[in-house]
This record gives C-alpha cells, sequence and structure tokens, in this order.
C-alpha cells in the first residue's frame, strides 16, 4: 500500500510527554514530506500552538484542529473547513460549568477565551503555556470576530472523570469527547479528526487507503478508523490499541518513527 497522507495526533504520540519533538521524529518526517508525501498534524490544540511545530520541521502545509473542528493551511493561516457553535447550542454546558464551579475556555479558531481572567492561577496560566497558548478574557458574544469551534472543560483527572459521568447522562445535540485526562471537549456534532481527515483527502484528492493515521486517545479514534491503516501509541488506552490496525511504541520511545518506517519503506 502506497502512503500520500500521514496525518500525526501530537499530544500523547507525535511529541515526547515534555512537548517536545525528537530529532528522530523530525528526522522521519521531514524524509517523507520530501518524497511528497504529505503530512497533517492533527490535534486537539488550536492553530497558533500547532503552527510553530510546522515551522520547527522546516515545512509548509495543513493542520487539522481544535479536533477536527477548523482545519488550516498555514501559507496564509487560510480557514479550509470549521465546524461552528452557537450561543444558544453552548448555554446548557456553560451554566453547568458556572454552577459547578468548573474551570471552561472557549475558542475560536484563532483564539482562546476564558470569562473569568482576572481568576486564572499561575499553575493555570503555566498550563496553557506549556502548549503555547496565551488565553484572553472573554469580550461577550458580540464582540467575537469569529464563531466558536470548540468549548474546553478542565480539572483534576478524578473530577473530570466524574463529569465525564454526568454528561454522559444528557441528551446532547453538541457532543463531549475526552481528549486527555484532564480535558473534555464540547464540540459540534459533526466535528471530529476523521471527518476532518475525510475533507481533507477529498480536497487533496487522495483516496483513503492511501492514508496512514497515528493516534494515541479517544479524540483520535475516528481518524484511526478512517484511515486505511490506522495505528495506535504503546501508551493508548487498551480499547484504542483494539480499534487500531497496529500498535507502535509509546509516543517517548518514537512510536511515531517506528511506524513511518515500518510502513512507509518503500518511501524512505
Amino acid at each position: 500500500m502506497h502512503i500520500k497522507m500521514v496525518a500525526l495526533d501530537m499530544d500523547g504520540t507525535l511529541l515526547h510527554d515534555d512537548h517536545r519533538l525528537s530529532p528522530k521524529n523530525r528526522a522521519t518526517i521531514q524524509e517523507l514530506s520530501a518524497h511528497g508525501v504529505d503530512i497533517v498534524l492533527c490535534t486537539g490544540r488550536s492553530p497558533s500552538s500547532t503552527l510553530p511545530y510546522l515551522d520547527e520541521l522546516g515545512m509548509d502545509g495543513i493542520v487539522i484542529t481544535h479536533n477536527g473542528a477548523a482545519t488550516v493551511q498555514s501559507v496564509g493561516r487560510k480557514v479550509l473547513h470549521s465546524f461552528e457553535m452557537t450561543q444558544e447550542e453552548l448555554s446548557p454546558y456553560l451554566a453547568f460549568c458556572e454552577q459547578h464551579d468548573l474551570h471552561f475556555d472557549l475558542n475560536t479558531t484563532f483564539d482562546l477565551f476564558v470569562t473569568h481572567y482576572e481568576a486564572l492561577t499561575p499553575e493555570m496560566l503555566g498550563l496553557y503555556a506549556q502548549f503555547r497558548i496565551e488565553p484572553k478574557g472573554f469580550p461577550g458574544w458580540d464582540q467575537l470576530e469569529s464563531p466558536v469551534v470548540k468549548m474546553t472543560i478542565s480539572g483534576e483527572k478524578e473530577r473530570m472523570d466524574k463529569i465525564e459521568e454526568e454528561l454522559a447522562k444528557w441528551d446532547h445535540k453538541l457532543q463531549c469527547i475526552r481528549s486527555g485526562d484532564y480535558f473534555i471537549d464540547v464540540m459540534h456534532a459533526e466535528a471530529t479528526k476523521g471527518n476532518a481527515l475525510k475533507k481533507l483527502s477529498a480536497i487533496r484528492n487522495v483516496d483513503q487507503k492511501n492514508i496512514l493515521a497515528i493516534g494515541n486517545y479517544y479524540n483520535d479514534l475516528t481518524m484511526i478508523q478512517f484511515a486505511g491503516i490506522g495505528i495506535a501509541m504503546d501508551n493508548s488506552p487498551e480499547d484504542i490499541k483494539e480499534a487500531a490496525d497496529d500498535v507502535t511504541l509509546s509516543n517517548n520511545d518514537d512510536g511515531v518513527h517506528a511506524a513511518l518506517v515500518k510502513y512507509c519503506k518503500s518511501i524512505i
């Protein structure tokens, strides 16, 4: 099978736990790109915290961000596609967070807003900084320059486990997906990495069978299932591994490099 597009999750997959891109992963990705393979970073991050990694790779390209809610071309920061939400659709989730004193943020394609900016602790600011994000105070719905594409509820793992159980009882018009131990994302019902990758493959005229996708968590499942070859990291939950076609090494052991060498050996 000739791979023409590689979709890579970032945190827990491409990046080591210190959020760094290893020399081995970098070199292998650069070699594939030089041979004409489309490299697509597919992440829960925003474009502003994703595009610097393309710069680090020395590449232009397309990134699927906000877990599929916004697909952006790096050249000119052009939005190719987005799944948007309204204030009315989000109002039950906003009320739930206020009622339970839960921290949340609202993301447009390029900006992240918090409603109580003055209450952000140094720890919260440090967490955002790890993801190369600078939060802004929410200006009000009428002042937003672009639509909201993702709402993220965050907190300690044990509390997020309980919140996830509570939200599972709702009759949702939007979707809630666990994107990490500390995060629950609220998005448009059709906003998934798999759907975004499907739309991008049509734009780039790449057949589904010629796509390889690598991820490690529940928000990666749809793209792992959509791709011709879907690979889970060794650090993935067991049910993600079971859904994948293969399992590679962990993110800290350069599992992306190992998988690309195994499945793209005819190219590199």
